[in-house]
């Protein structure tokens, strides 16, 4: 079988990049063995990820349009791959030229450019994730504080969970204050 993993950072992106360039590669994918998650490449405890692995058999083909798609931990990206190497899986990675290419019987050629280059793209991964959290710290620190909060300068909204005011609250915590609430015996 042939299957497809898809994966980008938050609910708000869409995959569809990534679903033309699979089209374009193998026209004829099964839209039930496409696998999308919406969550960070920072691990691998992913909804569909883990059910995609449950149902790879020796044999079948993963595809998954760049490196980085599949994950941002260097070490972990490799584990991964070791993993899918170990199950007989080939892993198709379309912005990888060489995972693209049948060495047979030359296995030893394909594992030793491949290391090369995942070690390589993984690392530039693994620090792609790195600078984006960077910049989003450089940019939470930025934002002008009012009141003790943060506020965004586009949409004025402050960050953080909203304050929530319980009416008559001093009234019911100093009742509360009366009452021994130790275990009785």
């Amino acid at each position: 079988m042939i299957y497809a993993y898809l994966r980008v950072s938050t609910t708000e992106q869409n995959v569809a990049r990534q679903l033309k360039a699979l089209k374009e590669y193998r026209d004829e994918m099964l839209d039930e063995n496409v696998f999308v998650d919406k969550q960070s490449g920072k691990d691998f405890v992913r909804t569909e990820y883990c059910r995609l692995k449950e149902k790879l058999q020796p044999g079948d083909e993963l595809i998954i349009k760049e490196l980085d798609r599949l994950g941002r931990n260097k070490e972990e990206i490799k584990k991964e791959l070791s993993w899918f190497k170990e199950h007989k899986v080939i892993v198709r990675i379309l912005n990888v030229p060489t995972t693209l290419i049948d060495f047979q019987g030359q296995e030893w050629i394909f594992d030793m450019i491949n290391n090369i280059l995942i070690e390589v793209m993984g690392a530039i991964a693994e620090n792609e994730r790195e600078k984006i959290l960077e910049r989003q710290k450089e940019g939470i620190a930025a934002m002008p504080i009012v009141d003790g909060k943060r506020i965004s300068v586009k949409t004025g909204n402050a960050m953080g969970r909203p304050k929530n005011s319980v009416p008559n609250f001093e009234e019911y915590y100093n009742n509360a204050k009366l009452y021994d609430f130790t275990p009785s015996e």
